[in-house]
C-alpha cells in the first residue's frame, strides 16, 4: 500500500496513530500525534520520537514476535500531565501504534482513592475517640460521676460529629446524582433568605453574632430547588456565623437581577458577608475541595466536615449559576451566588 493511502487512512482514525517503517523509522503520523509529540515526526527514528523505555521494549518486541502488546505513555500539554494507553501491533513489516488518552480515568481514579481514603480519616478520629472513652468508662472512670459524665458529653460530640459527616456525604450523592437535571421552579429568594436567617437565629445568638439582611431585591425569583437553595445560603450564612468575630455582624445582601457577562445572562446575586479574620490568598481557589479546610482545628472545632463548600458549589452549578469567593486576612470573607434568572438548558 503507497504512503499517501496509508497516510489518508490514519487521517481518518480518531485516534492519535504513528506507523514505524521496517526501517525503525516514523513512516507516518496522523494530525493528533503532533499534540502529544510536535510535527515533523516523519523520517525520524521512533526511539528520538517516543524516548521512553516501557513504549520502546514493547516496539522491540512486538517488532520480533509479530504479536501485540501495549505500553503506557506519560507526556504533558501545557501544565497538566496526560497518561496513554498505546496499542502496539505488527502491520505486514510495520509497526502501528495507536494512543488512547487515559487521562480522565487516572483522575477520576486518583479522586475515588482520595475520597475514600478522607471519609475513612474523618471517620477514624471519632471513632477511635469513642472506642477509647468507652474502655475508659468500663475501666478506671467506671465508678468516677464527674468524669463519666464528661466523657459522655464527648461522646455525644464525637457521634454528631459522625453524623454530620454522614449526612453531608448523602447529601453530595444525592446533588450529584440531579446534576443534569435543570430546576424549573420560581423560588422567591427574599422568603428563603428570611426563612434561612429565623433558622439560623439560637446558633447567631450563641456566638454573639447578628445576620443583617439587605433586601434590595426581594422580589426576585429564580428558577430553582427550593430545599438544596435553601442548603447554599444555610451552609454560606452558618460559615458567617462561626467564622466571624463574636460581637460582629454577618450581612446578606440580595441584589436586583442584572446582566452577567460571565454567564451571558440576567442574574440575581445574593452575597453572603463577614467581618472575621479573613482568608490568606492561596487558599481560595482550593476552598470547595472535598475535605479541604483552612485551619483543621478550628474547623472541627465548630463542627464543620469539610463538605459543606463542595456541596454549595455542585448545587450551584446544577442552577447553572457561579459562586465566587473573596477574602483578605483581617478583612472577612465575602462569598456571592449568581443565579440565572431564566431556566438554561
Amino acid at each position: 500500500m503507497s504512503t499517501e493511502r496509508i497516510v489518508s487512512i490514519i487521517d481518518a482514525l480518531p485516534l492519535p496513530v504513528i506507523l514505524i517503517g521496517p526501517d525503525e523509522r516514523v513512516r507516518a503520523a496522523n494530525a493528533l500525534v503532533d499534540a502529544i509529540f510536535g510535527a515533523d515526526l516523519i523520517g525520524k527514528h521512533y526511539i528520538t520520537v517516543l524516548r521512553q523505555p516501557a513504549i520502546i521494549a514493547a516496539i522491540a518486541e512486538t517488532r520480533v514476535s509479530r504479536k501485540a502488546g501495549s505500553a503506557r505513555y506519560t507526556g504533558r500539554q501545557g501544565p497538566k500531565d496526560t497518561v496513554y494507553r498505546v496499542s502496539v501491533a505488527f502491520a505486514d513489516g510495520d509497526v502501528l501504534l495507536t494512543f488512547e488518552d487515559q487521562t480522565t480515568a487516572q483522575e477520576a481514579g486518583q479522586m475515588r482513592r482520595d475520597f475514600v481514603a478522607n471519609v475513612s480519616h474523618e471517620l477514624r478520629t471519632p471513632l477511635t475517640a469513642l472506642l477509647g472513652f468507652i474502655e475508659t468508662l468500663n475501666g478506671a472512670a467506671k465508678d468516677d460521676p464527674v468524669a463519666r459524665d464528661r466523657f459522655l458529653g464527648i461522646m455525644a460530640n464525637e457521634a454528631n460529629r459522625m453524623t454530620r459527616l454522614v449526612d453531608d456525604l448523602m447529601s453530595l450523592t444525592r446533588v450529584e446524582e440531579d446534576a443534569r437535571v435543570r430546576p424549573r421552579e420560581r423560588v422567591a429568594l427574599g422568603g428563603l433568605l428570611t426563612s434561612v436567617i429565623k433558622g439560623l437565629e439560637p446558633q447567631a445568638n450563641a456566638a454573639g453574632v447578628s445576620v443583617k439582611l439587605d433586601p434590595v431585591g426581594e422580589d426576585e425569583t429564580v428558577p430553582g430547588d427550593a430545599g438544596q437553595l435553601v442548603q447554599v445560603f444555610t451552609n454560606l450564612i452558618e460559615n458567617g456565623i462561626k467564622y466571624g468575630v463574636a460581637g460582629g455582624e454577618v450581612t446578606v445582601q440580595l441584589q436586583p437581577r442584572a446582566m452577567n457577562t460571565r454567564l451571558r445572562a440576567q442574574v440575581v446575586q445574593v452575597c453572603v458577608a463577614d467581618k472575621g479574620d479573613g482568608i490568606a490568598e492561596h487558599h481560595i481557589a482550593r476552598l470547595t475541595e472535598r475535605f479541604y479546610r483552612v485551619d483543621n482545628h478550628r474547623s472541627r472545632e465548630v463542627g464543620g466536615t469539610g463538605l459543606g463548600l463542595a456541596i454549595v458549589k455542585h448545587i450551584i452549578n446544577r442552577h447553572r449559576g457561579r459562586l465566587v469567593i473573596e477574602s483578605k486576612l483581617g478583612q472577612g470573607t465575602k462569598a456571592s451566588v449568581f443565579l440565572p434568572t431564566d431556566t438554561v438548558s
